[in-house]
């Protein structure tokens, strides 16, 4: 493992100075500086340009967070791992955006704390195990939402006969199903295909999979 060149940043000077002496007490690990505010951070970042940056979230004269985003901007070989006490979604999801790479609880151990660091100087994400099933379901829920936009412009009628067109039933088929004529099924198809923007049902059907139609129909 190479030498890792770290920049502390709390407001609490104890912690600061608790975290120097355990993390020089790695071979691997320098502490080049420790500082308490977000302006020094930024500052001390450009003057020492250090591997990884552990981060506060909640700092005087500004956030940890905007603290993080001007670094991964401005220094794009800074790696930064925020290290906080508070498991709250919204600091987690804001320093997620914000590029970092890590998000540790302080309740954290010494040797997770150092697995840590040495993975997201490999190039790794590392996120405290507590935290792990929020971020999870947090995807999961964008994708769900990004999905129900894919067919934001249908009705729930049209969205209906797609599910079945998916399916592979035939216009006269559908027209069983949904007690309605065959004629009126046509015409529901054509313009799901415009405003679908696409060629055939087979395409229709290619789109409709992709973005999980039977999921989407099961939540509306």
């Amino acid at each position: 493992m190479p030498h890792i060149r770290i920049l502390l940043v709390d407001d609490h000077e104890v912690v600061r100075h608790g975290l120097k002496s355990l993390l020089n007490a790695q071979p691997e690990i320098e502490v080049v500086d420790d500082v308490g505010t977000a302006d020094e951070a930024l500052r001390k970042a450009h003057a020492h340009h250090p591997d990884v940056v552990l981060m506060d979230i909640r700092l005087p004269g500004g956030s940890g967070i905007e603290a993080t985003e001007r670094i991964v901007r401005e220094l794009p070989d800074t790696k930064v791992i925020m290290l906080t006490s508070y498991a709250e979604d919204e600091m987690l999801f804001g320093a997620i955006r914000a590029g970092a790479v890590g998000y540790v609880l302080k309740r954290v151990g010494t040797e997770d704390l150092i697995h840590t660091i040495e993975a997201v100087v490999r190039g790794e994400g590392s996120l405290d195990p507590a935290l792990t099933q929020r971020v999870f379901s947090e995807i999961r829920k964008s994708i769900r939402l990004q999905d129900a936009k894919a067919f934001a412009e249908l009705t729930s009628q049209e969205l209906r006969i797609l599910a079945l067109v998916t399916e592979g039933k035939t216009n006269r088929q559908i027209a069983d199903v949904l007690y309605l004529g065959e004629g009126t099924v046509r015409n529901y198809v054509s313009k799901i295909l415009s405003k679908l923007d696409v060629s055939n049902r087979a395409e229709a059907a290619v789109y409709a999979v992709k973005h999980n139609i039977q999921q989407v129909i099961g939540e509306g």
